[in-house]
C-alpha cells in the first residue's frame, strides 16, 4: 500500500528556467484551472482572477515588463535588464493569479488567503498532471502599472505568476523544516 500522502511529500517547484514545452494541452488546462479553482472562499466572494500567458501574449508581456522597469530605472544595469528580458520567456505557460479585493464582512486577509490557495492549487494540479510548476512574484506582482498592464483594477493585485512545463530535469528536493522545530501543542 502507497503512503496516502506521498503526493504532498513529493511536491516541490521547478525552477521557471527549467521549465520547457510541452505545457499542459487545451484540455487539460481547462482541467486544471477548474481544479485550481477549488479552494476555500469564505462568503462565496470568488475574490480571485486567473490570466493566462501563452506564446506571443507571453512574449509581448515581458517585454512590456522590460519596458516598464527600465521607464522607473532608466540606469538598470545591463544584467538586470538581460533578466527582465527573460524572465517570462522560460516556462511555456505562465498563469498569472489575481486577487480581487471586495469590502465587506469578509476579512481582505481571507480573499487574499483563497488566491493564494488557487496559485498552490495550480502548483498541486500541474504535478498531478506530470508537469512541473513554480510560483513567482518578482517586482511586478507589487507594482500598480504592471497590474494596468494586465488590466486590473484598484481593487485587484497580482498574488503571483505560476510558471507551467515539462521539467528539463530532475530537481533535487529541498531541505525542509524538522517538525519539533515549528510545532508546538497549546496549553492552556
Amino acid at each position: 500500500m502507497t503512503e496516502p500522502l506521498q503526493f504532498l511529500l513529493d511536491r516541490h517547484s521547478v525552477p521557471a528556467r527549467q521549465l520547457q514545452a510541452p505545457a499542459p494541452n487545451a484540455e487539460e488546462l481547462r482541467r486544471l484551472l477548474g481544479c485550481a479553482i477549488r479552494v476555500p472562499d469564505h462568503g462565496k466572494l470568488v475574490p480571485w482572477r486567473l490570466i493566462v500567458l501563452e506564446g506571443e501574449a507571453k512574449r509581448t508581456f515581458g517585454e512590456r515588463m522590460l519596458e516598464l522597469a527600465i521607464r522607473k530605472d532608466p540606469d538598470l544595469p545591463p544584467a538586470r535588464r538581460e533578466k527582465e528580458s527573460q524572465r517570462y520567456t522560460f516556462a511555456p505557460l505562465v498563469i498569472a493569479v489575481i486577487a480581487h479585493l471586495e469590502e465587506g464582512r469578509i476579512p481582505k486577509q481571507e480573499q487574499i488567503l483563497s488566491a493564494g490557495c488557487v496559485a498552490y492549487n495550480l502548483l498541486l494540479g500541474s504535478q498531478a498532471l506530470g508537469y512541473g510548476a513554480q510560483w513567482l512574484t518578482g517586482w511586478a506582482a507589487y507594482d500598480r502599472d504592471a497590474a494596468a498592464e494586465l488590466g486590473l483594477d484598484e481593487k485587484e493585485r497580482v498574488i503571483g505568476f505560476v510558471h507551467v512545463g515539462t521539467p528539463a530535469m530532475a530537481v533535487p528536493m529541498r531541505d525542509r523544516p524538522e517538525l519539533d522545530d515549528i510545532v508546538r501543542t497549546w496549553t492552556p
